[in-house]
């Protein structure tokens, strides 16, 4: 794809692939942009939009073919083959991760952990090996580790994060509450549960003191 597709748009792209995913299981050969946004709640104007940095996907007057956009959207999502992440911080979220180890996504796993922690080092936490720090870079290298995820603590992701990109990673989920300036040819995904909640609450209360 030669233009650059908006971060807003790329983090759709996982929702639409998902429920046409549901609709092939279903039986379903076709679906217009007016029923995938009733059922994925985003305006079909947005959902156009979004195809059309692809090209002509769909047919005026047809829709989309579930079959034709599921098997696009696994293949620019790179579902089509597994990817193995590793995770830094074994701690209570870090094994919440690692329980979870995206079940609900086969083409996506957690392949190692890592940590500082001399009982942790060397066991098999929810089926994965967790290494030491010691051999962050080595492992990086021999599993082929270019996305990791942090859920390391404040005071010690700096360091972790200037290690990764020395050892050339790709991408980094960051679960801590701080922002990293990465250099070009790294992305950074933060995850900020605490602000997400302290969001949905200011709305919550927004809605109830009768402010739109």
């Amino acid at each position: 794809m030669e233009q650059e597709i908006p971060r807003a748009t790329a983090q759709r792209l996982p929702i639409y692939r998902r429920y046409l995913s549901y609709l092939k299981d279903a039986g379903k050969d076709r679906i217009s942009s007016s029923e995938l946004s009733e059922a994925v709640k985003v305006d079909s104007a947005t959902i156009r939009r979004d195809f059309s940095y692809f090209g002509a996907l769909g047919k005026r007057g047809y829709g989309y073919d579930v079959d034709t956009l599921l098997d696009f959207f696994t293949k620019v999502l790179n579902q089509d083959r597994l990817t193995s992440v590793g995770l830094i911080g074994v701690g209570n979220l870090g094994n919440a991760l690692l329980n979870y180890n995206f079940r609900k996504n086969s083409n996506v796993r957690i392949g190692a952990a890592f940590d500082i922690n001399p009982d942790l080092v060397g066991t098999i936490q929810a089926g994965i090996p967790v290494y030491s720090m010691d051999e962050l870079e080595e492992q990086m290298d021999l599993q082929q580790l270019q996305i990791m995820i942090i859920t390391v603590p404040e005071n010690h992701a700096e360091e972790v994060v200037d290690r990764l990109i020395a050892a050339d990673v790709k991408g980094i989920l960051n679960f801590t509450p701080l922002r990293f300036e990465v250099p070009e040819g790294v992305r950074v995904q933060n995850v900020d549960l605490t602000n997400e909640l302290q969001t949905l609450i200011f709305f919550i209360d927004q809605h109830i003191d009768g402010v739109e």
